[in-house]
């Protein structure tokens, strides 16, 4: 049904080796200008899909579009643009004994299919990347999206024209159910599937797919605040990284407090009440909390309190007697995300970031900070949990291979 679709990419596909850094910029930094041009209409078609949506449903925010961050997306785009392009990079390079010239060259990955969820900026994002990297790309944005991503690639199609760029480099399919299980089964026309959104969508997505995934997981975040941790330091941190956004995926979800620190909780926490941020407490947290903390925004922890991604304006509260017993609980817990430490003990914050096993972790910060943008990578494609080609967020390397060119002159393997 949509194999028309996986054709027309995986033939523009080809014609992308042939372009050059310079073109890849000059469309990125059209792409920023037309994108804020075009700003009154992409925010007309994101109202239609914010209309079908409940303000309460933790995805409101992140498909919700203002003038401020369509101007951020157009930013982003001149810093993708501005970033070198890692295409053709020479790995390494060596002669052997028999005079063949080896080298390993960055390439493209060629066709990247990408499935998400209400999330308009990823379509840019992708797109930016993709192109910059010398791939062409397949999105497969959901119905909840739809107007808006419509409305997106629209402008993209427009500004690829206008550099006499073929516009099938950028595929985007109906957000149905048929074109997610057709995209999954693009074997042989799409070389990597790359899943952003819930849970659920990531384990459909890696169950399911014919294709490799490189798996952007949920994010799980723990921040362990410790005996030798700084309390106004520990304030300003945890707001920021609970409250900041709270539908995003590096938003905090469980504070795990060293028990000499209970007495603490009650300050360390006060700045979330303006947030109206409810707290999941167990038994010891709950008892110092009690009086202390907003009763309707308090409640009693329960085992499936910890180890949730909440989205929204709600944290787990987790006391230790130990920091042995917090790398215990992050352990089985985390989804190996962003985990954070907030300490003065050196040595404990070393054996932290050495022991946590996660795609970024951070001491005395903001897991907030967990961004391709913000981490010179101009935009990410996702946030990679796995070990395997890719782990935390991926920007333009990530989005290439490579290959072994050998030069020679007449060699032959002796039989």
């Amino acid at each position: 049904m949509y194999q028309v679709y996986f054709d027309n990419v995986k033939k523009a596909s080809r014609e992308m080796v042939r372009m050059s850094a310079a073109v890849s910029a000059e469309v990125l930094t059209d792409l920023s200008e037309q994108l804020k041009a075009s700003t009154d209409n992409i925010l007309k078609a994101n109202l239609k899909d914010l209309e079908r949506m409940d303000e309460s449903d933790p995805k409101f925010d992140r498909l919700q579009l203002t003038a401020e961050r369509i101007e951020a997306i157009a930013n982003d785009l001149v810093n993708v643009a501005q970033l070198p392009c890692p295409v053709g990079e020479v790995l390494e390079q060596r002669t052997l004994a028999n005079g063949l010239q080896l080298e390993k060259k960055r390439v493209p990955l060629g066709v990247v299919g990408v499935i998400y969820e209400a999330r308009p900026n990823v379509t840019i994002d992708v797109f930016a990347l993709c192109l910059r990297s010398g791939n062409a790309c397949v999105l497969k944005g959901g119905s909840d999206a739809e107007f808006s991503n419509e409305a997106l690639v629209m402008v993209i199609h427009q500004v690829l024209q206008q550099h006499q760029l073929n516009p099938d480099i950028v595929q985007l399919l109906p957000p149905d159910r048929k074109a997610t299980e057709e995209l999954m089964a693009a074997v042989g026309y799409v070389d990597v599937l790359i899943p952003r959104g819930s849970q659920g969508l990531i384990n459909s997505v890696r169950d399911n797919a014919k294709l490799p995934v490189i798996e952007t997981g949920a994010g799980i975040v723990h921040t362990y605040f410790d005996a030798s941790g700084d309390l106004e330091l520990g304030q300003e941190v945890i707001l920021n990284a609970k409250t900041r956004r709270v539908g995003v995926c590096n938003a905090l979800d469980c504070l795990v407090l060293h028990v000499s620190r209970l007495k603490d909780l009650p300050v360390l926490i006060h700045p979330m009440t303006k947030k109206h941020v409810e707290v999941y407490a167990d038994e010891l947290a709950h008892k110092q909390l009690k009086g202390l903390y907003p009763d309707g925004l308090l409640k009693v922890a329960q085992e499936s309190d910890f180890g949730t991604e909440f989205l929204s304006h709600k944290l787990a509260v987790k006391t230790v007697d130990s920091f042995d017993e917090a790398l215990d609980h992050i352990y089985r817990y985390s989804s190996k995300h962003s985990e954070a430490i907030i300490a003065n003990d050196q040595s404990l914050i070393e054996r932290y970031l050495n022991e946590v096993d996660a795609a970024a972790v951070y001491a005395n910060t903001s897991t907030a900070f967990t961004d391709g943008a913000q981490f010179g990578l101009g935009a990410e494609i996702g946030i990679s949990t796995q070990k395997l080609h890719a782990r935390g967020p991926m920007g333009l390397k990530e989005l290439t291979s490579y290959k072994w060119i050998i030069r020679g002159e007449g060699q032959v393997r002796p039989s």
